[in-house]
């Protein structure tokens, strides 16, 4: 990706800022523990685990208009427990609110995410996009002591649009007053963050830990005319030889593997 300036940046929250990994592990054994769950169900990772994989495939609907927010809270317990042999022992909607009223007492940060932050802090307007619940995510920013860094934080219940959508991102451009040319998206999700800016025309940083390669990912690359510069186990790349320079729009993509590089992008 070429040195260019950016003026106004959007971070998603959840495990790009936020660990919601590790916070959500903690969380939901709290809470079945003060349900007097925990022993009950024998192996919390066993049942983390299949709570992990029903929540993300539900949230898929719900990313697409295909579930409710109420029905997603509800059977996503419900359906945890039963795949772990254990069906009708709680409502869901129990589960739900104890699991929540923990969720904001975990403040536990993706790593390098306060460093990062301290030093992009007064160097551009930041802002927040995210699809989570607005009960929760504005807690969970406020007693991780965040609020500073960030001008506004445009959460999907609130606007009525979530990502991938082009609303959001539009309604996040318009109310912060910023350019698009100028405009970065910083985010986990391949499909939420990176292609819902990169449809919606603004650059993007694609924060990939793991370094997984996802099939879809791949095939879209392979489809789309795009600039892609992969940092993840290298110097950053700036120069426009360093790209794989397939691109005749100008936006780019970077795709990084800690958030520690994004000192030397910006």
């Amino acid at each position: 990706m070429p040195q260019k300036k950016y003026t106004h940046l959007f971070f998603d929250l959840d495990n790009t800022i936020w660990d919601f990994n590790s916070n959500s592990y903690v969380a939901l054994r709290s809470a079945l523990n003060k349900l007097l769950l925990l022993e009950k169900i024998g192996s919390y990772d066993t049942f983390f685990n299949i709570y992990c994989e029903v929540n993300e495939k539900l949230w898929e609907l719900y990313r697409h208009g295909l579930m409710t927010k109420k029905v997603l809270s509800v059977q996503r317990f419900e359906e945890s427990f039963e795949k772990h042999g254990m069906p009708e022992i709680i409502d869901g909607g129990v589960v739900n609110d104890a699991y929540l009223s923990e969720m904001p007492a975990q403040t536990l940060l993706v790593e390098g995410a306060r460093r990062v932050l301290d030093y992009l802090h007064g160097k551009y307007e930041i802002a927040i996009i995210t699809n989570g619940f607005k009960e929760v995510q504005y807690d969970k920013i406020r007693k991780s002591e965040l609020t500073k860094y960030f001008r506004k934080i445009f959460i999907s219940e609130e606007v009525g649009a979530q990502k991938p959508g082009k609303q959001i991102f539009e309604h996040a451009i318009r109310s912060m007053n910023a350019p698009k040319k100028s405009s970065l998206m910083i985010g986990d999700s391949w499909e939420a963050d990176i292609l819902g800016a990169m449809k919606f025309g603004i650059d993007q940083i694609y924060y990939n830990p793991k370094n997984e390669k996802k099939s879809q990912e791949d095939l879209y690359l392979q489809s789309l005319d795009h600039n892609i510069c992969d940092i993840s186990n290298t110097e950053p790349c700036f120069s426009q030889g360093n790209q794989k320079n397939i691109n005749n729009n100008g936006i780019s993509t970077i795709i990084i593997s800690n958030l520690y590089q994004l000192t030397d992008i910006l």
